[in-house]
């Protein structure tokens, strides 16, 4: 059964679905919508965990995900799935750890239609000069993660 809910971020309201199998989607909000409450139950953990994403108290995600894609999208998303929290790398980074430098496009591509932004870091990809590129939920809130993680805001321990 697909549930779904909507939350209030610092970046706008996200509606978040899953199904049976786990976490299918998330998605950017630009239009009003009305906040779920009770949040289901096959939702609350990704609820709780974006929360503390968002306080700054997680920085990797533990979730089962369930996205649909093709092979190659899926071999995209778990390599992006290894980039550190408060990291980037470029397109061509992420082609070349896919083994195929001339993936570049395809890479991209697979990047720019993952399901589960900020869970799955599709943000921390950066053109080669370190340019925000494309991103679903626009640039502005591109750039709100990445300084969001940025090292230098991190919040110092000594």
């Amino acid at each position: 059964m697909k549930t779904t809910a909507t939350i209030d971020s610092p970046i706008g309201k996200l509606t978040l679905t899953a199904d049976d199998t786990g976490l299918t989607g998330l998605e950017f909000l630009d239009s009003e919508a009305i906040i779920s409450d009770p949040i289901p139950e096959n939702l609350k953990a990704a609820v709780t965990q974006l929360q503390e994403y968002f306080d700054k108290k997680r920085a990797e995600f533990e979730l089962t995900l369930a996205p649909s894609g093709t092979q190659f999208q899926f071999m995209v998303w778990e390599e992006l799935r290894k980039i550190p929290f408060g990291s980037t790398i470029s397109y061509s980074e992420l082609a070349g750890r896919l083994g195929n430098p001339k993936v570049i496009r395809a890479a991209a591509s697979a990047n720019g239609k993952n399901p589960l932004p900020i869970i799955i870091p599709c943000h921390r990809v950066v053109g080669s000069d370190g340019s925000l590129t494309g991103f679903s939920g626009g640039l502005d809130r591109k750039k709100w993660l990445l300084d969001h993680e940025s090292p230098s805001r991190q919040q110092r321990l000594f």
